[in-house]
């Protein structure tokens, strides 16, 4: 007996701009309760595939059939601005087109799942980006989904909230598919990958955990590049033969007329060998030099028990300080970072005329209604070195073609390498990092990682992944939770 395919993509195309397809022709199906894993580079459409899922979006060609009217829930990548003012509940409700008269029960269940213990009054907008991760899980939870698509489900988690995830993952029966860049994560419950190759635009299934399947698809390139290598030389022999025959007349014109034959076989047996994802080159951050304290902070405001305390610190940070803050979903690691940067904080200064780079987890510094070029162009100091700006941008997958795109029409992981080109272009003295490596492809971390390692000036961080701090040398640690 066959298992049951849930959903099924078929010859599907779909495109913004005429000619121009984000995805063509293409042909996949799911199994019911199946765990996968849709995978490619930023901006290669995988979002745009969760948005025809969700019928947010119509096929341009093609069809996608959903079993029995199966239904879909998802957990975004962020909540929307608009739903900051609304609290836990009433945001809840939103779930509903008929909302239901036990909606305090199931509340206390999606919640009790996702681990989160928030009053149901407190505003949305109000919560760590952690507990707006969480919520977004309970939001499409409480809907109880036959498919239920995560975008990007552990940005802004912290490891106990990762580990949480992952459990309920494994324990949950129904049908998930997951975009994530997390590859441990993703290891430990996936059972086969979607592949969205953004230059064939096609999506591939593979079967196997998410790293036995990213080892074949390495291996599988390595095969079809041997392949037409070997090809690319018989085919190269063959038009050398032909060419002498040709002109000897008789039989042997009969004989490179046959090889011409077999040469042209040979063109059409080449395979379209995947390309790799990209990998964004790597790069320098250059610094500001700065002379005295950059960063002062006497006090901190943490969160206990959904209260506010403010604990006595000091800490001082001078041009080559690096200072990691940690502590769980909740207890004020943004908050603190962007008090700092806003000239908020009560108990923490940064010293006048340093230029400051802040990398917002929610990309609260980009204005999403300006072009791409245009969000460059602000942090470039010398106006007229357009040039310049294109190749830093180039650097970080940033082409020609997005320039004119506007900036939340981006994909979120090219928010994130935008940010990293404003970054270095701006020339700070400071960088505040607030979950860096949020949306960005695993490739790229390790680029990253160097950059901020080899940056000259001061450094605030708060990153829940352990791989990508270990290779980051810090002096100073602020551990919110040991207060």
């Amino acid at each position: 007996m066959t298992e049951e395919v849930i959903l099924r993509f078929d010859e599907t195309t779909f495109e913004y701009e005429h000619k121009k397809p984000i995805i063509n022709e293409v042909g996949f199906g799911v199994r019911k309760g199946a765990k996968l894993t849709l995978m490619g580079q930023n901006g290669a459409g995988k979002s745009t595939i969760f948005n025809l899922i969700r019928k947010k979006l119509k096929p341009t060609k093609g069809n996608i059939f959903i079993t029995n009217n199966a239904t879909v829930g998802t957990a975004l990548q962020a909540i929307a601005k608009e739903d900051f003012s609304l609290n836990l509940e009433q945001y809840f409700a939103k779930a509903f087109e008929i909302v239901p008269t036990n909606l305090k029960s199931k509340i206390s269940k999606v919640m009790e799942a996702v681990n989160l213990d928030v009053p149901t009054d407190r505003l949305v907008g109000d919560l760590s980006g952690g507990q707006q991760a969480r919520v977004l899980l309970a939001f499409a939870l409480i809907q109880d989904p036959d498919i239920l698509l995560l975008d990007e489900p552990t940005n802004n988690l912290d490891q106990a909230g990762i580990e949480h995830l992952i459990y309920f993952l494994i324990m949950y029966t129904k049908t998930v598919i997951v975009i994530s860049h997390d590859a441990d994560f993703l290891n430990s419950f996936t059972e086969g990958v979607l592949y969205l190759d953004v230059y064939t635009k096609k999506v591939e299934s593979y079967i196997g955990d998410y790293y036995s399947v990213v080892e074949e698809i390495k291996n599988r390139i390595e095969r079809e590049r041997m392949k037409n290598a070997q090809l690319e030389k018989q085919i190269r022999d063959r038009k050398e033969k032909v060419n002498f025959f040709a002109n000897k007349g008789g039989k042997m014109r009969k004989l490179a007329s046959k090889l011409k034959e077999e040469t042209a076989e040979m063109e059409e047996n080449k395979v379209d060998v995947i390309k790799e994802d990209r990998t964004i080159r790597d790069f320098t951050i250059p610094n500001q030099e700065i002379i005295g304290n950059v960063v002062t902070i006497k006090s901190v405001k943490i969160i206990k028990n959904h209260e506010p305390i403010i604990k006595e610190v000091n800490k001082v940070l001078r041009q080559k300080s690096r200072m990691l803050i940690s502590g769980p979903n909740g207890i004020g690691k943004s908050t603190l970072l962007r008090t700092l940067v806003d000239n908020n904080s009560e108990g923490a200064t940064i010293m006048d005329e340093v230029i400051v780079g802040y990398y917002s987890q929610d990309f609260a510094t980009l204005d999403f209604d300006s072009t791409v070029f245009d969000s460059l162009q602000e942090n470039l100091e010398d106006k007229e070195d357009i040039q310049g700006m294109r190749a830093i941008a180039a650097n970080f997958l940033i082409t020609g073609e997005l320039m004119d795109r506007k900036v939340g029409d981006l994909s979120e992981g090219q928010k994130g390498l935008l940010s990293f080109a404003k970054l270095v272009l701006m020339q700070p003295g400071l960088l505040v990092l607030d979950e860096p490596t949020n949306h960005i492809n695993f490739r790229h971390i390790p680029v990253i990682a160097r950059a901020i390692n080899e940056y000259k000036g001061a450094i605030i961080m708060v990153s829940h992944m352990p791989d990508f701090v270990k290779e980051i040398e810090f002096d100073e640690y602020l551990e919110l939770d040991k207060f």
